[in-house]
């Protein structure tokens, strides 16, 4: 056994949900999305992973990736703009 410890189903899922939570908080709707898309795509690509050594570095970069995620959106909330066209209106049901 080689002594890597893959991060368990919980972890990687807990990690999924602060990234969504996190891309969730930008103000700017293209922001928001592009971010929602990416974590989707790349959690989604990754899900058949199994070797443990590929899975911590995976874990260990998107860790490192969702501090960067934190700091962006914080900064985004300092900002207003406007709404656009696309974007769904709170309140409504479509």
């Amino acid at each position: 056994m080689s002594g890597v410890m893959a991060p368990t189903r919980g972890q990687i899922l807990s990690l999924y949900k602060q990234f969504i939570k996190n891309a969730n908080q930008f103000n700017n709707y293209n922001f928001r999305e592009y971010f929602l898309s990416r974590t989707r795509s790349t959690f989604r690509k990754n899900i058949k992973q199994e070797d443990p050594k590929v899975l911590m570095n995976l874990f260990r970069e998107a860790k490192s990736e969702l501090g960067v995620l934190k700091r962006q959106s914080v900064i985004s909330q300092m900002y207003t703009f406007d709404r656009l066209v696309v974007e769904p209106l709170q309140g409504r049901k479509h």
